[in-house]
């Protein structure tokens, strides 16, 4: 079983009602620095920690809104316990830590830090989510299309314990799971 999911979904007309109704009321959440509305419905559906709101443009996921509005250092830790990813970036490219540090919010900088714990150069990282996007599409591009999916960073695998999420891809049985196996910076 596959622990973290990207979550590719970024059209309505793609999810069941009551998941587009679950991640309205997490983006709304996010958005209204509801914190402990976030975590009633990550208690419900842990698989949208990283989720952004469906037919939204900015691709905030809650980590994003927590930087933006300088939540609490123990509301980041929690997102981040709980599967938040320090380097999912939004549609204007900036990761968590971007936006906090834009805000004003030193007090988050230390905890939105990225960890390591796979050490991977980044063109070597590049060039294989390149490859992997390839496959992704040479595989499936029509659904990619047909349901405007984001694809998979590989950065985010960098900083997991176990380096491996799952992509489900709508009309696809199975979707992908995938994983990155590298040099522990720790060993």
């Amino acid at each position: 079983m596959v622990d973290n999911v990207w979550d590719g979904v970024t059209r309505s007309a793609t999810l069941s009602d009551w998941a587009v109704e679950a991640r309205h009321r997490l983006a709304d959440c996010a958005k209204a620095y509801d914190w402990p509305g976030v975590f009633a419905i990550l208690a419900e559906h842990p698989e949208m920690v990283n989720a952004s709101r469906p037919d939204g443009k900015s691709w905030y996921a809650p980590l994003h809104q927590a930087a933006y509005g300088g939540a609490s250092a123990d509301v980041v830790e929690r997102l981040v316990r709980q599967g938040a990813w320090r380097l999912l970036r939004t549609a204007a490219g900036d990761l968590p830590i971007d936006i906090a540090r834009r805000n004003g919010q030193t007090h988050l900088l230390d905890v939105l830090k990225h960890r390591w714990t796979l050490d991977v150069r980044a063109e070597e990282l590049a060039a294989i989510q390149d490859r992997f996007h390839r496959v992704i599409e040479g595989r499936v591009a029509k659904l990619v299309d047909e349901h405007g999916l984001r694809l998979p960073e590989l950065v985010v695998l960098t900083e997991l314990d176990r380096p491996e999420a799952w992509f489900a891809v709508p009309g696809m049985y199975g979707g992908f799971t995938y994983r990155l196996a590298g040099v522990s910076p720790f060993s």
